[in-house]
């Protein structure tokens, strides 16, 4: 957030909650956390999250387990969440298990599906401080390899969560085959654009004949990328933004961190745009317990430029549809040629064999 000017002559931006939703809201945080009483303070809009509301809040709690002053973040559901997204009750859970799991994740304090006390789904999480605009990042002027590797070993420890553990039954079962439930969701979010656009229709049908054999299911961050994790002085303090989480094969996350879609021009640095492949796959031998399959993730590097088009359109359908008008839902819509472009530039680099063996 910028600092206020005393000479700023603007009115004061209103409070994304009313007074009366603050008081249910203070009402609703003094009983989940059995206390006697519970002060709320707004801090203000945070950054980034597209699809859901982050609004900076300092809790006063007196009394119960809870008691004291804490910096947090209220994450609630936005007006139309697209259809990859979990509902916040379902990320909180995942959340929890990230945390028990040892993932450098904000710490979940506490969750609300009632709508009646702010007007949607909602759950309260410590507040991490760092940066996390992916452009600042990545403007560092040597790799950042210990951070590339730290971001490595926190992925392999959340993929040691997996649907055996009997952890997470709040999530959709795991799939039968990741790529082709992969191949399906991407069809079905991009209607009929996916028929109709040739290189999305090419991508897609890339994925149907080169789609690898089901191999291990994991829990997998769906969004794991530079942008989404939060930076101090050059160390990592949190992952964040765990709405499209769910059960996946663990190569699905690497790709999505070292496709071009979030190198944020510095495509020099294929990991997240701040170091080296090599440098990133190590962390994640380091704690996963697997290693790295480049094959696979050649596959899912290629499903995340039709993952991220997909996602791109129906940002843009919430804009179109007049349900929440939003510039930067707009922009993000028409996004698909550079999306498209990324994707034609990663076919085109890979090798003219087989990839992993095929299903059918």
């Amino acid at each position: 957030m910028a600092p206020s000017s005393t000479r700023s002559t603007a009115p004061p931006a209103e409070p994304p909650l009313s007074a009366d939703a603050v008081q249910r809201l203070e009402a609703w945080v003094a009983g989940a956390a059995g206390a006697s009483a519970a002060a709320l303070t707004q801090d203000g809009r945070l950054g980034g999250g597209a699809i859901s509301l982050n609004l900076g809040v300092t809790l006063d709690i007196d009394g119960g387990p809870l008691a004291g002053r804490h910096a947090c973040v209220l994450r609630a559901e936005g007006t139309a969440p697209v259809a990859a997204s979990i509902d916040k009750a379902t990320e909180f859970a995942v959340l929890r298990a990230a945390v028990s799991a040892g993932v450098a994740a904000p710490e979940p304090l506490l969750c609300c599906t009632d709508r009646a006390v702010i007007g949607a789904p909602f759950y309260v999480m410590r507040r991490a401080e760092g940066t996390g605009a992916g452009r600042t990042v990545v403007k560092s002027g040597e790799p950042l390899r210990d951070l590339a590797r730290e971001l490595g070993r926190q992925l392999g420890r959340l993929h040691r969560i997996t649907p055996d553990g009997g952890m997470l039954a709040e999530l959709p079962p795991p799939p039968e085959c990741p790529a082709h439930e992969a191949i399906a969701a991407y069809r079905d979010w991009m209607g009929e654009r996916a028929r109709q656009d040739p290189v999305l229709a090419w991508g897609l049908r890339w994925l149907e004949v080169n789609a690898p054999l089901p191999g291990a299911v994991v829990l997998c961050h769906r969004d794991y990328r530079t942008g989404n994790y939060l930076v101090k002085d050059g160390t990592l303090t949190a992952i964040l933004d765990w709405e499209f989480a769910g059960w996946s094969d663990p190569m699905e996350d690497l790709a999505w961190f070292c496709s071009r879609s979030w190198r944020f021009g510095r495509n020099d640095r294929e990991a997240g745009g701040i170091a080296d492949r090599d440098d990133f796959y190590a962390g994640y031998e380091e704690t996963s317990g697997r290693k790295v399959d480049r094959q696979r993730v050649a596959f899912w590097e290629t499903a995340a430029y039709l993952r991220w088009a997909a996602i791109a359109l129906m940002q843009g359908r919430r804009h179109t549809s007049g349900v929440e008008p939003s510039l930067e839902l707009a922009l993000t819509g028409r996004m698909i040629p550079e999306i498209e472009m990324d994707l034609l530039r990663h076919l085109k680099s890979l090798p003219r064999t087989p990839l992993p063996e095929r299903v059918g």
